[in-house]
């Protein structure tokens, strides 16, 4: 139920570029499966026509190049790189924030691509009203098609993606042990990496799954996940804060 729209999305989208959803903006919290669907929908695409010019880019990666075309005096080939894409899919665009200079040059590609019909697909851990130090220009397109959010993994799916990552590891999980690792965390990424630290500390103990569990839980090793830090961060990222802004006694936040 979590990605149930953003995955229909998806599904259209790799179906008839350009057609409809354009730009489709998906959003949501690290860890959901933001990167699989973009990903998912470029290999669909590719898979039935090679011939088509898909570009999958992170905002990272899209930076560089911005930065290293301006540096060598050579946008022409980046520009026309870019702007020829049938499919472009730009993952993390949060990350755009601030920088000008590579947010002019992606409204630009932006208005081009859709001007000739391709397609474009953006990700970012939040929705584009709620992007800070972003143009509004920018927003306005980003908003501009469809925008979906993928929420937190539920209980069921947590367990779901646990059973089926033990299976992957040849690892005889029980479900009694993924209810116990999936209350502790709705990250997919963490969710492995327990299950990782789990088959770990049983095979190198030997000792039984849930007694494994018990022992991780007993070194904190589950807390330590959540500490105060981790949340301090996390939220400030979210909401665009600096740590003092936070934990100080004003309230102008």
């Amino acid at each position: 139920a979590s990605n149930q729209l953003a995955y229909v999305s998806a599904k259209t989208v790799s179906e008839k570029i350009g057609g409809s959803y354009n730009p489709l903006f998906i959003y949501g919290p690290v860890g959901v499966g933001k990167t699989h669907l973009m990903q998912a929908i470029a290999n669909e695409v590719y898979s039935k026509d090679p011939s088509i010019k898909v570009i999958y880019i992170t905002s990272e990666e899209f930076t560089n190049e911005v930065v290293d075309a301006i540096r060598t005096n050579n946008t022409s080939n980046m520009k026309r790189k870019f702007r020829s894409a049938n499919l472009f899919l730009l993952d993390d665009v949060q990350f755009l924030a601030g920088k000008e200079r590579v947010q002019e040059e992606l409204f630009h590609t932006f208005n081009i691509l859709l001007d000739s019909s391709s397609q474009v697909v953006l990700s970012s851990d939040k929705p584009p009203a709620d992007m800070k130090k972003m143009e509004r220009r920018l927003v306005s397109r980003f908003g501009g098609g469809l925008t979906v959010d993928i929420g937190p993994l539920d209980f069921e799916l947590r367990c779901a993606i646990l059973l089926i990552k033990a299976k992957k590891y040849e690892y005889p999980l029980s479900m009694e042990t993924a209810k116990m690792i999936a209350e502790k965390t709705m990250d997919a990424r963490e969710l492995e990496g327990l299950l990782l630290r789990l088959i770990t500390e049983a095979e190198t103990s030997g000792i039984p799954q849930e007694e494994a569990v018990g022992k991780l839980i007993t070194n904190n090793t589950f807390e330590k996940i959540f500490g105060g830090d981790e949340v301090i961060k996390n939220t400030c990222s979210y909401y665009n804060l600096k740590p003092t802004a936070l934990k100080g006694p004003k309230r102008e936040a």
